[in-house]
């Protein structure tokens, strides 16, 4: 990492001759992750060609900063964070298109889109030379669209991985350059945690693929249509809980929406007065008593936890959160708010 600092220049990237320029287009960690792993890795397209020095796009394109948390700080997305740590030129348009001039002036061989939330417009589509490469969360055809790696979560797949496309005008409709598994071995996996993994394996991923592809050694195939589905974007109203549903599916609603649009729920204290409470935790109880108690209904669980009665099955909250306040275990919060038992969630 010392030489790489000693490499770079406060303005563009000094690059090899045979060495193609690449703009990065991405915007959340997603995107930030694999920026940084290509960042940080001796990338050599040209074997004997380029020399051995760290990757650099020319150029990154990224989201604007935008307004983040109760105090509505101006915070610039996480791709923009990394691109400044490596001295990259950054450009940050409302619409992708409004960077065309910046790009073709960039005269990229090459383009590659990480998490960056809007579909390219042809113009930018028909800049570089050896086109444009998603690198998308999912097995695709599966899952296209904003959210496959929640998705995953939510219907407790085993398998997951990375695929990288040749993008088209559609949403991520184009051939398949190259793909790669992941085994979702651990059953209680988060969001965050499986993003992580994902993004390293598209590094990885790109890493291996770029060379080859610019070397026309892969030929790309199409994807299977029949085999096609479709996750959507995500808003704060699918973060409430719907306490009809089975605990085991709440459950995995809590790790697959975290932190993001987060799962909550709201608790009436005094007549009208409602509190929103965001559940950051928690397990499946299934209980053997016969007795039916109203769903969202609080009660006490074996190991003095709280248990609510949900379509089937109890959640037991393990770590929540009241809007403004600090993030809590069940036991510390029961200690300052005993009356949450017997209560009903909404």
């Amino acid at each position: 990492m010392e030489n790489c600092k000693i490499i770079m220049k406060k303005t563009s990237p000094n690059l090899h001759p045979s060495s193609p320029k690449i703009v990065f287009i991405g915007t959340p960690e997603f995107g930030a992750i694999i920026l940084e792993k290509l960042c940080e890795a001796n990338f050599k397209p040209y074997s004997g060609r380029w020399p051995n020095e760290p990757f650099r796009p020319v150029l990154v394109v990224t989201a604007p900063d935008k307004p983040v948390g109760r105090k509505k700080i101006i915070t610039p997305p996480p791709v923009k964070i990394v691109a400044q740590k490596y001295n990259i030129p950054v450009s940050q348009p409302e619409i992708l298109v409004n960077s065309k001039s910046q790009i073709t002036n960039s005269k990229p061989d090459l383009i590659i889109v990480a998490a960056y939330g809007q579909i390219l417009p042809k113009e930018i589509l028909e800049i570089p030379k050896y086109g444009c490469l998603n690198v998308h969360p999912s097995l695709l055809p599966k899952y296209r669209g904003a959210s496959p790696i929640q998705y995953a979560i939510l219907n407790k797949d085993k398998e997951t991985g990375v695929t990288i496309i040749l993008m088209d005008k559609k949403m991520d409709h184009g051939k398949i350059i190259s793909n790669s598994k992941f085994l979702i071995s651990n059953k209680e996996i988060t969001y965050p945690e499986l993003q992580k993994e994902l993004a390293k394996i598209g590094a990885n991923l790109l890493l291996e693929t770029i060379p080859k592809w610019i070397k026309g050694a892969i030929k790309p195939k199409a994807q299977d249509e029949s085999a096609a589905s479709y996750t959507k974007i995500l808003t704060k109203k699918d973060g409430k809980v719907d306490w009809r549903k089975s605990a085991d599916e709440i459950e995995k609603q809590i790790r697959a929406y975290s932190p993001w649009p987060g799962s909550w729920t709201f608790w009436q204290i005094i007549r009208e007065n409602l509190l929103r409470v965001k559940i950051l935790k928690a397990d499946v109880f299934k209980s053997h008593d016969e007795k039916v108690y109203p769903i969202g209904k609080v009660l006490v669980v074996p190991q003095n936890e709280p248990g609510i009665q949900c379509g089937k099955d109890f959640l037991v909250i393990k770590k929540l959160q009241l809007d403004g306040k600090k993030p809590m275990n069940s036991e510390e919060f029961l200690r300052g708010h005993p009356d949450f038992i017997g209560t009903i969630l909404k």
